[in-house]
């Protein structure tokens, strides 16, 4: 009798995982995107500091649990098995000042992994954004990947209209190449995922991407990620502020309404 019994416990074991591993890879996992924090709504792209943080105890009183983006991609990649039920990601894009003064404390007290998108050219260079030692710090907390957003952020549809397909082709080399080298010789790691600029791309960037050692990239399409996403395209939330309360609570549900976004 023990041991029928401990046989149906285990089947029952093995079916409730197995359903909701198969609602997990049926409804996805948002990806959250942030840009800058603040006391006050300086842009469109800045979240206050106190949203944030009611972000990240949301997420925690109801159950969610924010994952590395690197555990997405293994997913998509065959490398983990499908995500935990209630999955997030949580990433930023530009390494503004704000990620290391706002930012980082918050994800330290939360326990929080993220992922920061950076174009290199403008760090420990622009007012606005971080040093090469603040994101050596970011790295140090284990809570924090550093990946690429290109060299400089440009609008590749604009360049594409100015320039002939032989300089296009130098300019979009240039750009994935040169800050891929530089993450990964000022920070170590592995470089080998990229945020499209303005989220800015067509079959002839993903191919150069490819070509220059990503294996993943990003784009700001409001939906979660799921099975059916190509990992060269994965879609990202780009939040703002009015994104809190029950806005904040239909993101994550997937029942959010679509938004056209300037960014």
């Amino acid at each position: 009798m023990l041991r029928i019994l401990t046989t149906l416990l285990l089947l029952s074991l093995l079916v409730t995982t197995a359903s909701a591993s198969q609602t997990t890879e049926q409804s996805g996992v948002p990806i959250l995107l942030y840009h800058r924090f603040g006391p006050t709504v300086a842009d469109g792209m800045t979240i206050t500091t106190p949203v944030f943080e009611s972000h990240l105890k949301y997420l925690k009183d109801n159950g969610y649990t924010v994952i590395p983006l690197r555990r997405l991609v293994d997913w998509y990649q065959k490398k983990a098995p499908v995500p935990p039920p209630k999955s997030v990601v949580i990433v930023e894009d530009d390494a503004h000042k704000t990620v290391y003064s706002d930012m980082l404390p918050l994800i330290k007290k939360y326990k929080v992994p993220v992922t920061v998108f950076v174009y290199p050219s403008a760090i420990s260079n622009a007012k606005y954004a971080m040093t090469w030692d603040q994101l050596r710090e970011l790295k140090k907390t284990g809570l924090v990947d550093i990946q690429s957003h290109t060299y400089w952020h440009p609008n590749f549809k604009k360049e594409r209209k100015k320039l002939k397909p032989a300089e296009l082709d130098k300019l979009v080399n240039t750009q994935l190449k040169k800050s891929k080298d530089k993450l990964e010789k000022e920070l170590g790691g592995k470089v080998d995922m990229l945020a499209w600029p303005f989220g800015i791309y067509d079959d002839y960037l993903l191919k150069m991407a490819a070509a220059n050692g990503f294996t993943t990239t990003f784009t700001i399409e409001r939906h979660h990620a799921g099975a059916s996403d190509s990992v060269m395209k994965l879609p990202r939330y780009l939040l703002i502020n009015s994104d809190q309360g029950k806005a904040f609570a239909q993101i994550l549900a997937g029942t959010a309404p679509k938004r056209n976004i300037a960014y």
